[in-house]
């Protein structure tokens, strides 16, 4: 991962996941511009804000992707749905790209993509957004850089969409997908996350993926899991969330705290 002065501009995002670039973000779980703009500034590639799973609305999203853009990191969303209008929203609001959960068929997959293209597909145009540079940007050279440059990735995390992977992945204009093993392990009763029928679907997916010339992302713990997951062919890694990673650390100092004033006891005892 560059650090933060030789990091390429956020606007690579997408060329960068197709170039097979190792790429290092988190999920944003928190409303606010803070951790998006701190994320950015120590040097990570992107972040991920959940509307899915975290309470975002449209203007807090927006929010969130104006830190991103003053942080050059790149602001992907997390749709809580496959619905165009919310994905347009997104793109309006100036993501670089969207994750969109539950593609469970090659129909739901091309209706995702038409979501996010103008040519070839069925985007509502406006360029008097972020996205457009508020008017800055012409038509036809919005269509074109927004079309070069918004990243397509589907959440793989459904039993059904194991048997029909070859048609998602296949599907033009899809850039990359994400293998979601948390739901994979509740929708098969596996016991965790590396789990053997919870880690046979994700080399499944990982596969049809590699066949079809689609990068791959998925969720580390750390990078020395991320390095097992390099053997999937996967390049992007999401660890963590924000509220993970501060729980992490605030979890470290409070036991580092415990076992000093233990020492200190000890001592005077």
């Amino acid at each position: 991962m560059p650090n933060v002065a030789t990091r390429p501009p956020a606007s690579d995002f997408r060329r960068r996941l197709l170039a097979r670039e190792t790429l290092v973000g988190t999920f944003i779980k928190t409303p606010t511009a803070h951790a998006t703009e701190i994320l950015g500034g120590v040097g990570m590639d992107f972040v991920i804000v959940d509307q899915e799973h975290a309470p975002f609305d449209r203007g807090t999203t927006d929010l969130a992707l104006l830190a991103a853009r003053a942080a050059n990191i790149a602001g992907i969303v997390r749709v809580p749905d496959a619905a165009p209008e919310k994905i347009l929203a997104a793109l309006d609001d100036g993501a670089l790209g969207v994750l969109v959960p539950h593609i469970s068929s090659p129909e739901r997959a091309r209706d995702m993509v038409a979501a996010c293209r103008y040519r070839g597909g069925k985007r509502g145009f406006s360029n008097t957004n972020r996205g457009g540079d508020y008017g800055a940007t012409g038509i036809w050279d919005h269509v074109a850089t927004q079309d070069q440059k918004i990243a397509t990735i589907a959440m793989i995390e459904d039993p059904e969409a194991l048997d029909l992977l070859d048609g998602i992945l296949g599907v033009e204009g899809l850039d990359g997908v994400f293998i979601g093993r948390g739901d994979l392990t509740v929708a098969l009763g596996a016991e965790d996350l590396g789990s053997p029928q919870v880690m046979e679907a994700a080399e499944a997916i990982a596969e049809a993926a590699r066949n079809a010339g689609k990068a791959i992302l998925i969720m580390a713990a750390n990078a020395a899991e991320a390095a097992q997951f390099r053997r999937f062919g996967a390049s992007a890694f999401i660890v963590s969330s924000d509220q993970g990673l501060m729980r992490q650390a605030a979890s470290r100092l409070v036991a580092d705290f415990s076992a000093q004033n233990s020492q200190l006891s000890s001592r005077t005892l």
